[in-house]
Protein backbone atom coordinates (compact mmCIF):
# COMPACT_ATOMS: atom_id res chain seq x y z
CA UNK A 1 0.00 0.00 0.00
CA UNK A 2 0.94 3.65 -0.32
CA UNK A 3 0.40 6.05 2.58
CA UNK A 4 1.65 9.31 4.13
CA UNK A 5 5.14 7.86 4.60
CA UNK A 6 5.59 6.72 0.99
CA UNK A 7 7.85 8.83 -1.18
CA UNK A 8 6.57 10.85 -4.10
CA UNK A 9 9.09 9.13 -6.37
CA UNK A 10 7.88 5.64 -5.45
CA UNK A 11 4.31 6.67 -6.15
CA UNK A 12 5.28 8.13 -9.52
CA UNK A 13 7.03 4.89 -10.46
CA UNK A 14 3.98 2.76 -9.68
CA UNK A 15 1.29 2.84 -12.37
CA UNK A 16 -1.62 2.54 -9.94
CA UNK A 17 -0.34 5.16 -7.50
CA UNK A 18 0.59 7.49 -10.36
CA UNK A 19 -2.98 7.24 -11.63
CA UNK A 20 -4.27 8.27 -8.19
CA UNK A 21 -1.91 11.26 -8.17
CA UNK A 22 -3.13 12.34 -11.58
CA UNK A 23 -6.76 11.97 -10.52
CA UNK A 24 -6.48 14.06 -7.38
CA UNK A 25 -3.59 16.32 -8.47
CA UNK A 26 -3.95 16.70 -12.24
CA UNK A 27 -0.67 17.32 -14.02
CA UNK A 28 1.49 16.71 -10.95
CA UNK A 29 3.42 13.84 -12.54
CA UNK A 30 4.31 15.98 -15.55
CA UNK A 31 5.20 19.03 -13.49
CA UNK A 32 8.74 20.33 -13.96
CA UNK A 33 8.99 20.31 -10.15
CA UNK A 34 8.27 16.57 -9.91
CA UNK A 35 11.93 15.59 -10.08
CA UNK A 36 12.83 17.85 -7.18
CA UNK A 37 10.24 16.25 -4.91
CA UNK A 38 10.97 12.56 -5.57
CA UNK A 39 12.31 12.05 -2.04
CA UNK A 40 9.48 13.97 -0.37
CA UNK A 41 6.86 12.04 1.56
CA UNK A 42 3.31 12.04 0.27
CA UNK A 43 2.26 13.55 3.59
CA UNK A 44 4.41 16.57 2.76
CA UNK A 45 3.05 16.76 -0.77
CA UNK A 46 -0.47 17.11 0.60
CA UNK A 47 0.67 19.97 2.83
CA UNK A 48 1.87 22.00 -0.14
CA UNK A 49 -1.13 21.22 -2.33
CA UNK A 50 -4.05 23.63 -1.78
CA UNK A 51 -6.43 21.27 -3.59
CA UNK A 52 -6.00 18.65 -0.87
CA UNK A 53 -5.02 20.52 2.26
CA UNK A 54 -8.11 22.77 2.10
CA UNK A 55 -10.61 19.94 1.52
CA UNK A 56 -10.55 17.36 4.31
CA UNK A 57 -13.05 15.04 2.64
CA UNK A 58 -11.10 15.07 -0.62
CA UNK A 59 -7.91 14.38 1.30
CA UNK A 60 -9.48 11.34 2.96
CA UNK A 61 -10.56 10.02 -0.45
CA UNK A 62 -7.01 10.54 -1.72
CA UNK A 63 -5.50 8.45 1.08
CA UNK A 64 -8.15 5.76 0.73
CA UNK A 65 -7.48 5.49 -3.00
CA UNK A 66 -3.75 5.17 -2.44
CA UNK A 67 -4.28 2.54 0.24
CA UNK A 68 -6.17 0.43 -2.29
CA UNK A 69 -3.26 0.41 -4.71
CA UNK A 70 -1.52 -2.95 -4.68
CA UNK A 71 2.20 -3.53 -4.93
CA UNK A 72 3.43 -0.48 -3.06
CA UNK A 73 5.58 -0.68 0.03
CA UNK A 74 4.99 1.75 2.87
CA UNK A 75 8.20 3.37 4.08
CA UNK A 76 6.77 3.90 7.55
CA UNK A 77 8.90 2.36 10.25
CA UNK A 78 7.59 0.06 12.93
CA UNK A 79 7.30 2.36 15.90
CA UNK A 80 8.82 1.62 19.28
CA UNK A 81 6.22 0.66 21.90
CA UNK A 82 5.31 2.51 25.05
CA UNK A 83 7.18 1.34 28.14
CA UNK A 84 5.50 1.34 31.54
CA UNK A 85 7.53 1.88 34.73
CA UNK A 86 8.62 -1.35 36.41
CA UNK A 87 6.49 -1.92 39.54
CA UNK A 88 9.11 -4.37 40.86
CA UNK A 89 12.08 -2.10 40.17
CA UNK A 90 12.91 -2.11 43.88
CA UNK A 91 11.81 -4.92 46.14
CA UNK A 92 10.28 -4.81 49.61
CA UNK A 93 13.74 -5.05 51.12
CA UNK A 94 14.37 -1.44 50.08
CA UNK A 95 12.99 0.97 52.70
CA UNK A 96 10.58 3.61 51.48
CA UNK A 97 11.92 7.18 51.33
CA UNK A 98 15.48 5.95 51.93
CA UNK A 99 17.14 7.85 49.08
CA UNK A 100 19.30 10.80 50.09
CA UNK A 101 17.81 14.16 49.16
CA UNK A 102 19.58 17.48 48.67
CA UNK A 103 17.55 20.69 48.80
CA UNK A 104 18.72 24.31 48.46
CA UNK A 105 20.00 25.57 51.80
CA UNK A 106 19.84 29.24 50.82
CA UNK A 107 16.69 31.00 49.74
CA UNK A 108 15.98 30.60 46.04
CA UNK A 109 15.19 33.95 44.38
CA UNK A 110 11.63 34.31 43.19
CA UNK A 111 11.40 33.30 39.51
CA UNK A 112 14.49 31.16 39.97
CA UNK A 113 14.78 27.37 39.63
CA UNK A 114 14.18 25.19 42.68
CA UNK A 115 16.07 21.93 42.18
CA UNK A 116 15.62 18.89 44.41
CA UNK A 117 18.27 16.19 44.01
CA UNK A 118 17.74 12.56 44.97
CA UNK A 119 20.55 9.99 45.02
CA UNK A 120 18.75 6.82 44.08
CA UNK A 121 19.07 3.51 42.25
CA UNK A 122 20.73 3.17 38.85
CA UNK A 123 20.22 -0.46 37.84
CA UNK A 124 18.23 -1.36 34.77
CA UNK A 125 17.10 1.66 32.75
CA UNK A 126 15.86 4.35 35.14
CA UNK A 127 14.80 6.55 32.21
CA UNK A 128 11.84 4.26 31.65
CA UNK A 129 11.78 1.92 34.65
CA UNK A 130 11.18 4.62 37.27
CA UNK A 131 8.44 7.21 37.58
CA UNK A 132 9.04 10.07 40.02
CA UNK A 133 6.97 13.09 40.91
CA UNK A 134 5.98 15.33 43.77
CA UNK A 135 3.18 17.46 45.12
CA UNK A 136 4.45 20.96 45.82
CA UNK A 137 2.56 23.54 47.88
CA UNK A 138 3.01 26.85 49.63
CA UNK A 139 -0.35 26.63 51.41
CA UNK A 140 -2.21 28.69 48.82
CA UNK A 141 -1.15 26.99 45.60
CA UNK A 142 -0.45 23.30 45.04
CA UNK A 143 0.64 21.48 41.92
CA UNK A 144 2.05 18.17 40.79
CA UNK A 145 5.46 18.14 39.14
CA UNK A 146 7.27 15.30 37.42
CA UNK A 147 10.87 14.35 38.01
CA UNK A 148 13.46 12.91 35.66
CA UNK A 149 16.59 10.79 35.65
CA UNK A 150 19.84 12.71 35.19
CA UNK A 151 22.22 9.75 35.00
CA UNK A 152 24.57 8.01 37.47
CA UNK A 153 21.85 7.40 40.04
CA UNK A 154 20.76 11.05 40.22
CA UNK A 155 17.08 12.03 39.96
CA UNK A 156 15.94 15.63 39.83
CA UNK A 157 12.69 17.48 40.43
CA UNK A 158 12.62 21.10 39.37
CA UNK A 159 10.00 23.78 39.72
CA UNK A 160 9.78 27.52 39.22
CA UNK A 161 9.87 29.60 42.38
CA UNK A 162 6.58 31.37 41.74
CA UNK A 163 6.13 33.17 45.06
CA UNK A 164 8.10 34.08 48.15
CA UNK A 165 7.82 31.98 51.27
CA UNK A 166 8.10 28.33 52.21
CA UNK A 167 7.30 25.64 49.64
CA UNK A 168 6.86 22.08 50.85
CA UNK A 169 7.11 18.93 48.76
CA UNK A 170 6.39 15.22 49.07
CA UNK A 171 7.45 12.70 46.46
CA UNK A 172 5.62 9.76 44.93
CA UNK A 173 7.55 7.16 42.96
CA UNK A 174 7.40 3.62 41.62
CA UNK A 175 10.88 3.17 43.18
CA UNK A 176 10.45 2.59 46.92
CA UNK A 177 13.59 4.50 47.88
CA UNK A 178 12.28 7.63 46.14
CA UNK A 179 8.71 7.39 47.41
CA UNK A 180 7.38 9.49 50.29
CA UNK A 181 10.31 11.86 50.73
CA UNK A 182 9.26 15.26 52.06
CA UNK A 183 10.93 18.55 52.80
CA UNK A 184 10.80 22.29 52.32
CA UNK A 185 12.59 25.09 50.52
CA UNK A 186 12.46 28.82 51.03
CA UNK A 187 11.90 31.33 48.23
CA UNK A 188 13.11 34.88 48.71
CA UNK A 189 12.69 38.15 46.77
CA UNK A 190 13.24 38.23 43.03
CA UNK A 191 16.68 39.10 41.73
CA UNK A 192 16.99 42.50 40.11
CA UNK A 193 15.71 42.54 36.53
CA UNK A 194 13.73 39.29 36.73
CA UNK A 195 9.99 39.38 36.14
CA UNK A 196 8.84 35.79 35.72
CA UNK A 197 7.45 33.93 32.72
CA UNK A 198 5.86 35.79 29.83
CA UNK A 199 2.08 35.40 29.51
CA UNK A 200 -0.42 36.47 26.90
CA UNK A 201 -2.01 39.71 28.10
CA UNK A 202 -5.05 40.24 25.90
CA UNK A 203 -3.63 40.84 22.42
CA UNK A 204 -0.15 41.57 23.79
CA UNK A 205 2.25 40.10 26.37
CA UNK A 206 3.31 40.76 29.94
CA UNK A 207 5.54 39.06 32.49
CA UNK A 208 4.00 37.23 35.43
CA UNK A 209 4.74 40.21 37.69
CA UNK A 210 2.71 42.46 35.38
CA UNK A 211 5.59 44.24 33.67
CA UNK A 212 5.17 44.76 29.93
CA UNK A 213 6.91 42.44 27.47
CA UNK A 214 7.19 43.16 23.74
CA UNK A 215 8.82 40.41 21.67
CA UNK A 216 11.70 41.56 19.51
CA UNK A 217 12.53 38.16 18.13
CA UNK A 218 15.14 36.53 15.95
CA UNK A 219 15.75 32.99 14.70
CA UNK A 220 18.84 30.78 14.98
CA UNK A 221 17.33 27.35 14.60
CA UNK A 222 20.36 25.13 15.17
CA UNK A 223 22.73 27.38 17.10
CA UNK A 224 23.03 24.98 20.06
CA UNK A 225 24.01 22.17 17.65
CA UNK A 226 27.13 24.01 16.48
CA UNK A 227 30.71 23.86 17.80
CA UNK A 228 31.31 25.62 21.09
CA UNK A 229 33.20 28.47 19.45
CA UNK A 230 30.23 29.30 17.21
CA UNK A 231 27.84 29.18 20.15
CA UNK A 232 30.01 31.62 22.08
CA UNK A 233 30.06 34.03 19.14
CA UNK A 234 26.27 33.75 18.97
CA UNK A 235 25.92 34.71 22.61
CA UNK A 236 28.27 37.65 22.12
CA UNK A 237 26.23 38.85 19.14
CA UNK A 238 23.01 38.55 21.11
CA UNK A 239 24.49 40.53 23.99
CA UNK A 240 24.95 43.48 21.63
CA UNK A 241 21.61 43.12 19.81
CA UNK A 242 18.11 44.33 20.72
CA UNK A 243 16.52 40.87 20.66
CA UNK A 244 14.62 39.51 23.64
CA UNK A 245 13.32 36.30 22.03
CA UNK A 246 15.17 33.57 20.13
CA UNK A 247 13.56 30.77 18.13
CA UNK A 248 15.69 27.63 18.43
CA UNK A 249 15.26 23.93 17.79
CA UNK A 250 15.46 21.01 20.19
CA UNK A 251 16.60 18.77 17.32
CA UNK A 252 19.37 19.54 14.82
CA UNK A 253 18.52 20.70 11.32
CA UNK A 254 19.22 19.11 7.95
CA UNK A 255 18.63 21.59 5.15
CA UNK A 256 20.37 24.09 2.88
CA UNK A 257 23.63 25.21 4.49
CA UNK A 258 23.03 22.73 7.31
CA UNK A 259 25.08 19.63 6.50
CA UNK A 260 27.37 19.45 9.53
CA UNK A 261 26.85 16.67 12.06
CA UNK A 262 26.26 17.74 15.69
CA UNK A 263 28.41 16.32 18.46
CA UNK A 264 25.45 15.18 20.58
CA UNK A 265 21.73 14.50 20.22
CA UNK A 266 18.74 14.24 22.59
CA UNK A 267 19.15 10.45 22.42
CA UNK A 268 22.45 8.57 22.78
CA UNK A 269 23.86 7.41 19.46
CA UNK A 270 24.71 8.69 16.01
CA UNK A 271 23.42 8.72 12.46
CA UNK A 272 25.82 5.92 11.54
CA UNK A 273 25.07 3.65 14.51
CA UNK A 274 21.47 4.55 15.27
CA UNK A 275 19.90 5.97 18.41
CA UNK A 276 18.79 4.45 21.69
CA UNK A 277 15.24 5.76 21.94
CA UNK A 278 14.77 4.35 25.44
CA UNK A 279 17.37 6.65 27.00
CA UNK A 280 18.29 10.33 26.85
CA UNK A 281 21.71 11.94 26.48
CA UNK A 282 21.96 13.88 29.73
CA UNK A 283 25.03 15.79 28.53
CA UNK A 284 23.03 17.07 25.56
CA UNK A 285 20.29 18.33 27.87
CA UNK A 286 22.71 19.83 30.39
CA UNK A 287 24.30 21.82 27.57
CA UNK A 288 20.87 22.96 26.36
CA UNK A 289 19.95 24.05 29.88
CA UNK A 290 23.14 26.09 30.16
CA UNK A 291 22.36 27.88 26.92
CA UNK A 292 18.80 28.64 28.02
CA UNK A 293 20.15 30.00 31.31
CA UNK A 294 22.66 32.14 29.41
CA UNK A 295 19.84 33.52 27.28
CA UNK A 296 17.92 34.33 30.46
CA UNK A 297 20.91 36.27 31.76
CA UNK A 298 20.74 38.34 28.58
CA UNK A 299 17.02 38.95 29.03
CA UNK A 300 16.11 36.65 26.11
CA UNK A 301 13.19 34.23 25.96
CA UNK A 302 14.01 30.78 24.52
CA UNK A 303 11.23 29.93 22.06
CA UNK A 304 12.02 26.21 21.87
CA UNK A 305 10.83 24.42 18.73
CA UNK A 306 10.08 20.82 19.68
CA UNK A 307 9.61 19.26 16.22
CA UNK A 308 10.46 20.14 12.63
CA UNK A 309 10.58 18.38 9.27
CA UNK A 310 14.17 19.14 8.23
CA UNK A 311 15.58 15.88 9.43
CA UNK A 312 17.94 13.13 8.25
CA UNK A 313 18.17 11.29 11.57
CA UNK A 314 14.59 10.01 11.93
CA UNK A 315 13.57 12.44 14.68
CA UNK A 316 10.61 13.73 12.65
CA UNK A 317 9.02 10.27 12.76
CA UNK A 318 9.70 8.74 16.15
CA UNK A 319 6.20 7.40 16.71
CA UNK A 320 3.68 8.30 19.41
CA UNK A 321 5.30 6.43 22.30
CA UNK A 322 8.74 7.97 21.85
CA UNK A 323 7.27 11.41 21.17
CA UNK A 324 5.38 11.21 24.45
CA UNK A 325 8.39 9.96 26.39
CA UNK A 326 10.52 12.75 24.93
CA UNK A 327 7.97 15.48 25.63
CA UNK A 328 7.60 14.47 29.25
CA UNK A 329 11.35 14.45 29.70
CA UNK A 330 11.91 17.80 27.98
CA UNK A 331 9.14 19.60 29.84
CA UNK A 332 10.15 18.16 33.20
CA UNK A 333 13.74 19.30 32.66
CA UNK A 334 13.02 22.77 31.34
CA UNK A 335 9.65 24.02 32.65
CA UNK A 336 11.31 25.47 35.76
CA UNK A 337 13.14 27.97 33.55
CA UNK A 338 11.18 31.20 33.50
CA UNK A 339 12.29 32.13 29.96
CA UNK A 340 11.08 29.01 28.09
CA UNK A 341 8.29 29.01 25.49
CA UNK A 342 6.98 25.82 23.87
CA UNK A 343 6.71 25.91 20.08
CA UNK A 344 5.28 22.53 19.16
CA UNK A 345 6.55 22.72 15.62
CA UNK A 346 8.22 24.81 12.99
CA UNK A 347 6.07 24.34 9.87
CA UNK A 348 3.88 21.69 11.45
CA UNK A 349 2.19 20.95 8.11
CA UNK A 350 5.44 19.61 6.65
CA UNK A 351 5.76 16.96 9.36
CA UNK A 352 4.25 14.23 7.19
CA UNK A 353 4.02 11.62 9.96
CA UNK A 354 1.90 13.69 12.36
CA UNK A 355 -1.82 14.35 12.17
CA UNK A 356 -3.99 16.85 14.03
CA UNK A 357 -4.69 14.15 16.60
CA UNK A 358 -0.95 13.80 17.19
CA UNK A 359 -0.51 17.53 17.75
CA UNK A 360 -3.47 17.65 20.12
CA UNK A 361 -2.03 14.73 22.07
CA UNK A 362 1.40 16.37 22.28
CA UNK A 363 -0.16 19.65 23.42
CA UNK A 364 -2.10 17.83 26.14
CA UNK A 365 1.12 16.23 27.42
CA UNK A 366 2.87 19.59 27.58
CA UNK A 367 -0.03 21.16 29.46
CA UNK A 368 -0.14 18.26 31.91
CA UNK A 369 3.61 18.32 32.58
CA UNK A 370 4.04 22.10 32.85
CA UNK A 371 2.44 23.50 36.02
CA UNK A 372 3.85 26.93 35.21
CA UNK A 373 1.81 27.36 32.04
CA UNK A 374 4.50 28.62 29.68
CA UNK A 375 3.47 30.08 26.33
CA UNK A 376 2.55 27.55 23.62
CA UNK A 377 2.33 27.93 19.85
CA UNK A 378 2.45 25.94 16.61
CA UNK A 379 3.95 27.45 13.46
CA UNK A 380 2.72 26.95 9.89
CA UNK A 381 4.34 26.61 6.50
CA UNK A 382 1.17 26.85 4.40
CA UNK A 383 -2.18 26.42 6.14
CA UNK A 384 -2.58 27.75 9.67
CA UNK A 385 -3.27 25.28 12.44
CA UNK A 386 -6.57 26.07 14.16
CA UNK A 387 -5.33 28.97 16.26
CA UNK A 388 -8.57 29.05 18.24
CA UNK A 389 -7.53 25.89 20.11
CA UNK A 390 -7.45 26.73 23.83
CA UNK A 391 -3.95 25.35 24.36
CA UNK A 392 -2.50 27.85 21.85
CA UNK A 393 -1.58 31.04 23.69
CA UNK A 394 -0.49 33.17 20.73
CA UNK A 395 -0.27 33.06 16.95
CA UNK A 396 3.15 32.13 15.55
CA UNK A 397 2.88 32.86 11.83
CA UNK A 398 4.93 32.44 8.69
CA UNK A 399 4.59 34.67 5.63
CA UNK A 400 1.48 33.88 3.62
CA UNK A 401 2.44 35.86 0.52
CA UNK A 402 5.66 36.86 -1.20
CA UNK A 403 5.01 40.50 -0.29
CA UNK A 404 1.93 40.94 1.86
CA UNK A 405 1.91 39.28 5.30
CA UNK A 406 2.25 41.86 8.07
CA UNK A 407 -0.71 43.66 6.55
CA UNK A 408 -2.90 40.79 7.81
CA UNK A 409 -1.99 41.32 11.45
CA UNK A 410 -5.12 43.15 12.60
CA UNK A 411 -7.33 40.65 10.78
CA UNK A 412 -5.61 37.74 12.52
CA UNK A 413 -5.97 39.47 15.88
CA UNK A 414 -9.69 39.88 15.25
CA UNK A 415 -10.09 36.29 14.04
CA UNK A 416 -8.37 34.53 16.93
CA UNK A 417 -8.34 37.09 19.75
CA UNK A 418 -4.71 36.28 20.59
CA UNK A 419 -1.37 38.08 20.27
CA UNK A 420 0.09 37.80 16.77
CA UNK A 421 3.80 37.15 16.32
CA UNK A 422 4.97 36.81 12.73
CA UNK A 423 8.06 34.77 13.50
CA UNK A 424 9.00 34.15 9.89
CA UNK A 425 8.25 36.96 7.47
CA UNK A 426 11.39 36.51 5.37
CA UNK A 427 15.04 37.08 6.20
CA UNK A 428 17.50 39.85 5.50
CA UNK A 429 20.22 38.27 3.38
CA UNK A 430 21.66 37.44 -0.01
CA UNK A 431 21.08 33.74 -0.72
CA UNK A 432 19.27 32.50 -3.80
CA UNK A 433 16.08 31.56 -1.96
CA UNK A 434 13.29 34.15 -2.07
CA UNK A 435 12.69 33.83 1.65
CA UNK A 436 16.32 34.68 2.38
CA UNK A 437 17.29 37.71 0.30
CA UNK A 438 15.29 40.62 1.65
CA UNK A 439 16.99 43.96 2.03
CA UNK A 440 17.27 45.35 5.52
CA UNK A 441 14.89 48.12 4.47
CA UNK A 442 12.23 45.62 3.43
CA UNK A 443 12.46 43.59 6.62
CA UNK A 444 12.18 46.74 8.72
CA UNK A 445 9.26 47.95 6.61
CA UNK A 446 7.42 44.71 7.29
CA UNK A 447 8.12 45.05 11.00
CA UNK A 448 6.62 48.55 11.09
CA UNK A 449 3.62 47.40 9.06
CA UNK A 450 2.98 44.70 11.66
CA UNK A 451 3.62 46.98 14.63
CA UNK A 452 1.06 49.66 13.71
CA UNK A 453 -1.46 46.85 13.31
CA UNK A 454 -0.84 45.63 16.84
CA UNK A 455 1.50 42.71 16.17
CA UNK A 456 5.15 41.70 16.40
CA UNK A 457 7.35 40.82 13.42
CA UNK A 458 10.47 38.73 13.94
CA UNK A 459 13.95 39.01 12.46
CA UNK A 460 16.16 36.58 10.61
CA UNK A 461 19.43 36.89 8.74
CA UNK A 462 20.76 34.79 5.85
CA UNK A 463 23.95 36.34 4.54
CA UNK A 464 26.12 33.63 2.99
CA UNK A 465 29.80 33.31 3.87
CA UNK A 466 32.44 30.74 2.98
CA UNK A 467 31.74 28.81 6.19
CA UNK A 468 28.05 28.52 5.27
CA UNK A 469 27.41 29.96 8.71
CA UNK A 470 24.06 31.70 8.31
CA UNK A 471 22.64 33.35 11.42
CA UNK A 472 19.11 32.04 10.72
CA UNK A 473 20.27 28.54 11.57
CA UNK A 474 23.79 28.40 12.97
CA UNK A 475 24.13 31.77 14.66
CA UNK A 476 27.59 33.34 14.67
CA UNK A 477 27.67 37.04 13.83
CA UNK A 478 24.96 39.50 12.96
CA UNK A 479 26.01 41.67 10.03
CA UNK A 480 22.70 42.96 8.70
CA UNK A 481 21.31 46.46 8.87
CA UNK A 482 17.94 45.61 10.40
CA UNK A 483 18.64 44.71 14.07
CA UNK A 484 19.36 48.23 15.30
CA UNK A 485 16.29 49.52 13.40
CA UNK A 486 14.11 46.91 15.05
CA UNK A 487 15.41 48.07 18.41
CA UNK A 488 14.51 51.63 17.45
CA UNK A 489 11.00 50.51 16.52
CA UNK A 490 10.60 48.79 19.88
CA UNK A 491 11.59 52.00 21.62
CA UNK A 492 8.95 53.98 19.72
CA UNK A 493 6.29 51.40 20.60
CA UNK A 494 7.43 51.38 24.22
CA UNK A 495 6.78 55.11 24.55
CA UNK A 496 3.06 54.57 24.01
CA UNK A 497 0.81 54.60 27.08
CA UNK A 498 0.76 50.99 28.24
CA UNK A 499 3.80 50.21 26.13
CA UNK A 500 1.92 48.71 23.16
CA UNK A 501 0.23 49.71 19.92
CA UNK A 502 -3.19 48.66 18.70
CA UNK A 503 -4.63 49.25 15.22
CA UNK A 504 -6.59 52.47 14.85
CA UNK A 505 -9.01 53.62 12.14
CA UNK A 506 -6.77 54.09 9.12
CA UNK A 507 -6.68 55.92 5.83
CA UNK A 508 -7.00 53.83 2.69
CA UNK A 509 -3.32 54.38 1.89
CA UNK A 510 -1.78 54.72 5.36
CA UNK A 511 -2.19 52.45 8.41
CA UNK A 512 -2.54 54.06 11.83
CA UNK A 513 -1.76 52.46 15.17
CA UNK A 514 -1.35 53.48 18.77
CA UNK A 515 -3.63 54.34 21.66
CA UNK A 516 -6.89 55.96 20.58
CA UNK A 517 -6.99 59.69 21.29
CA UNK A 518 -3.59 59.75 22.98
CA UNK A 519 -0.75 58.29 20.93
CA UNK A 520 -1.12 57.90 17.17
CA UNK A 521 1.38 56.74 14.56
CA UNK A 522 0.88 56.85 10.78
CA UNK A 523 3.35 54.74 8.79
CA UNK A 524 4.00 55.53 5.12
CA UNK A 525 6.13 52.49 4.27
CA UNK A 526 7.44 52.43 0.71
CA UNK A 527 5.46 55.58 -0.16
CA UNK A 528 7.35 58.88 -0.04
CA UNK A 529 5.06 61.92 0.33
CA UNK A 530 6.49 65.41 0.58
CA UNK A 531 3.69 66.39 2.96
CA UNK A 532 0.55 64.98 4.60
CA UNK A 533 -2.59 66.73 5.78
CA UNK A 534 -3.77 65.26 9.06
CA UNK A 535 -6.94 65.74 11.07
CA UNK A 536 -6.10 65.24 14.74
CA UNK A 537 -8.52 64.08 17.43
CA UNK A 538 -9.92 66.72 19.72
CA UNK A 539 -7.30 68.27 21.96
CA UNK A 540 -3.70 69.49 21.82
CA UNK A 541 -0.95 67.34 20.28
CA UNK A 542 2.78 67.35 19.75
CA UNK A 543 3.85 66.04 16.33
CA UNK A 544 7.01 64.13 15.44
CA UNK A 545 8.35 63.15 12.04
CA UNK A 546 10.09 59.79 12.38
CA UNK A 547 12.62 58.47 9.90
CA UNK A 548 12.35 54.77 10.68
CA UNK A 549 15.44 53.82 8.69
CA UNK A 550 17.79 56.59 9.78
CA UNK A 551 16.35 56.31 13.30
CA UNK A 552 15.67 59.98 13.85
CA UNK A 553 12.76 61.77 15.53
CA UNK A 554 12.21 65.42 14.56
CA UNK A 555 9.76 67.43 16.62
CA UNK A 556 7.51 69.89 14.76
CA UNK A 557 7.51 73.21 16.57
CA UNK A 558 4.49 74.15 18.64
CA UNK A 559 1.32 72.43 19.80
CA UNK A 560 -1.23 71.42 17.18
CA UNK A 561 -5.01 71.05 16.96
CA UNK A 562 -7.47 70.01 14.26
CA UNK A 563 -6.27 69.99 10.64
CA UNK A 564 -2.49 70.13 10.25
CA UNK A 565 -0.14 70.03 7.28
CA UNK A 566 2.96 67.97 8.08
CA UNK A 567 5.99 68.56 5.88
CA UNK A 568 7.81 65.33 4.94
CA UNK A 569 11.13 64.70 3.15
CA UNK A 570 9.74 62.67 0.22
CA UNK A 571 11.70 59.61 1.41
CA UNK A 572 10.49 56.10 2.01
CA UNK A 573 9.99 54.58 5.46
CA UNK A 574 8.72 57.71 7.20
CA UNK A 575 6.18 57.91 10.00
CA UNK A 576 4.33 60.67 11.82
CA UNK A 577 3.54 60.49 15.52
CA UNK A 578 0.95 62.55 17.38
CA UNK A 579 1.12 62.64 21.20
CA UNK A 580 -1.58 64.29 23.29
CA UNK A 581 -0.40 67.16 25.46
CA UNK A 582 -1.79 66.80 28.97
CA UNK A 583 -2.57 69.96 30.90
CA UNK A 584 -1.72 68.23 34.15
Amino acid sequence: MFDRSSTFGDALDDAGARAVLETFLPGVAASPMAGQFRDARLGQLVAISPALREDTAEQERFWASLADVGGGDSAQREYAPAIEPDPAYEGDEVPSASAAVTVPTDAVPRWGVVELRFDGPSHGNPFVDVELGAIVTNGERSFEIGGFYDGEGVYLIRFLAEAEGEWRFETASTARSLDGISGAVHVGPAASGTHGPVRADGLHFAHADGSRYRPVGTTAYAWTHQPEEVQQRTLSALADAPFNKLRMCLFPKSYLYNANEPERFPFPGSLADGFDLERFDVEFFRALERRIAELAALGIEADLILFHAYDRWGFADLGPAVDERLMRYVVRRLAASANVWWALANEYDLLWAKTTDDWERIAAIIEAEDPHDHLRSIHNCHAFYDQSRPWITHVSAQRVDVYRTAENTNEWRDTWGKPVVIDEIGYEGDIDQGWGNLTGEELVRRAWEGAVRGGYVGHGETYLNEREELWWSKGGELIGASPSRLGFLDGIVGEAPGGVLDPLPSDWDVPWGGVAGDYLIAYFGFNRPSFRNLVLPEGDFELDVIDTWNMTVERMPGVHRGAVRVELPARQFMAVRARRVRSD
